[in-house]
C-alpha cells in the first residue's frame, strides 16, 4: 500500500502562503503545515477501527498565529527546551538568546523555527521541509541549514528525520512538540493514559525548570515510569516534587546503548485501546503533561483545551546542555552534520 500526498492552500502569513500537505496511508492520515513544520492532524484507528485525530491543534491557520505559545505540533529550534537566562558559552565567547519563558530562553527564542515558513517538497512518499536560519538568528551563531523529513507508513508509523549543517560553531537541539491524546483530540484529559518511560535516571530541575546538573535515579520518586503508570496518579495526589509544575515537565535520561534507534516511551489509552510507542536516537525525553493549558484555547474539534488535555513526548538533548559540561554536547561545527530520528508508532491493544 503506497502513501499518497496532496497539497492544499491554508492561508498566508507575512512571510508568504502556507500549504497543508496530507499524507494518506490508507490506514491513517497525517497533515503537516509549512508554517512551523506543524503536525496539524494525525488520524489513526482505535481498537474497533474507528479513526480519530490524536494530536492537539487548530483547524485554521489563524489559531496557530494567535496562540503560538503552546507550540502545538511544531518543529522546535534552534534549541528545544530551556536555556538558563538565555546565555551560553561557546569557544570562549558568550551568546545571548531572547528571554521568553520567565527568566529563561525557551524553544529557540521569541521567533523560533515554530514560527517560520518552511519550504516543502514531496520526496519518495515523504514530505521534506527545509529552512535556513541565518547567522545571529535569535542570538545563535552560524548559518544553520535544516532539513526535516516526515514519513508516514501504512503501519501507522510516523518517522521524523532531522538534519542540519552550519558554517560556524553553534548549538543545535531539534524536536517536535506534538501534544497527544490517544482518546482523540478534544475528548478530555490524558490522566488515565498509561505511560512507561525507558529511563532509570532523570535531570532534577529548579523552580524555573532549569536542570540542577544532577543525574538522579527515578526510583522512589514520582518520576519512576519504568512500569506503566497512569499520568494522573501522582499529579492528583499532590506529590510535593511536582508541586511547582502542576504535573510533569521534566527530562528523562533514556537507557540506551549505541547511537541507533532505541525505545524511549510507550503510552496506552485503555478505553479505546490506542497505543503509542516512541523510539529515538536522542539521549533524552521531555515528558510534559499539558500543565499550562488553561481552558482559554479552542482546538480543532471546537472544544476548549484544559490542563492535562494532551501530553508531549519531546525527544531531544537535555535542557540547558550548553551550560552543563557533563551533559551530552549539543555543539555542531562546520563539516559535521547533525542527525536525529524519532519514530512514533501507533497501534492498538486487545485488552479492554
Amino acid at each position: 500500500m503506497s502513501v499518497s500526498i496532496t497539497r492544499e492552500d491554508w492561508g498566508s502569513t507575512a512571510d508568504g502562503p502556507v500549504d497543508r500537505y496530507v499524507l494518506d496511508s490508507g490506514n491513517g492520515r497525517a497533515a503537516i503545515l509549512t508554517h512551523g513544520g506543524v503536525l496539524q492532524s494525525l488520524e489513526v484507528p482505535d481498537r474497533s477501527g474507528a479513526r480519530a485525530n490524536v494530536v492537539l491543534g487548530f483547524d485554521r491557520l489563524q489559531g496557530y498565529l494567535d496562540n503560538p505559545d503552546p507550540y502545538f505540533g511544531a518543529v522546535i529550534g534552534r534549541y528545544a527546551n530551556r536555556i538558563a537566562r538565555g546565555s551560553f558559552p561557546l569557544d570562549g565567547a558568550t551568546y545571548q538568546a531572547p528571554i521568553n519563558n520567565g527568566p529563561n530562553s525557551m524553544h529557540g527564542g521569541k521567533t523560533g523555527f515554530d514560527k517560520r515558513l518552511w519550504s516543502a517538497t514531496p520526496v519518495d512518499g515523504a514530505l521534506e521541509l527545509r529552512l535556513v536560519s541565518p547567522d545571529g538568528d535569535q542570538g545563535y551563531p552560524g548559518t544553520l541549514s535544516v532539513t526535516v523529513r516526515y514519513t508516514f507508513t501504512p503501519d501507522n508509523e510516523l518517522r521524523i528525520d532531522y538534519e542540519a549543517t552550519t558554517d560556524a560553531p553553534t548549538v543545535v537541539n531539534l524536536t517536535n512538540h506534538s501534544y497527544f491524546n490517544l482518546a482523540g483530540e478534544g475528548s478530555g484529559d490524558i490522566y488515565g493514559h498509561l505511560v512507561r518511560i525507558d529511563a532509570t535516571h532523570f535531570t532534577p530541575v529548579d523552580v524555573d525548570l532549569i536542570p540542577t546538573g544532577d543525574l538522579s535515579p527515578v526510583a522512589g520518586t514520582p518520576m519512576d515510569f519504568r512500569e506503566p503508570v497512569a499520568v494522573g496518579e501522582r499529579i492528583r495526589t499532590g506529590d510535593p516534587q511536582l508541586g511547582f509544575t502542576g504535573g510533569y515537565d521534566h527530562n528523562w535520561i533514556l537507557d540506551r546503548a549505541g547511537d541507533g534507534l532505541a525505545p524511549a516511551a510507550q503510552v496506552t489509552e485503555p478505553i479505546g485501546g490506542r497505543t503509542l510507542s516512541v523510539s529515538t536516537t536522542e539521549p533524552g525525553l521531555q515528558f510534559y503533561s499539558g500543565n499550562f493549558l488553561d481552558g482559554t484555547v479552542t482546538g480543532t474539534s471546537g472544544r476548549l483545551y484544559r490542563q492535562g488535555d494532551g501530553l508531549a513526548l519531546e525527544t531531544q538533548h537535555f535542557p540547558d546542555s550548553p551550560n552543563h559540561a557533563a551533559f551530552p554536547s549539543t555543539v555542531l561545527r562546520p563539516g559535521e552534520t547533525y542527525r536525529s530520528t524519532t519514530v512514533f508508532r501507533f497501534g492498538v491493544t486487545d485488552e479492554a
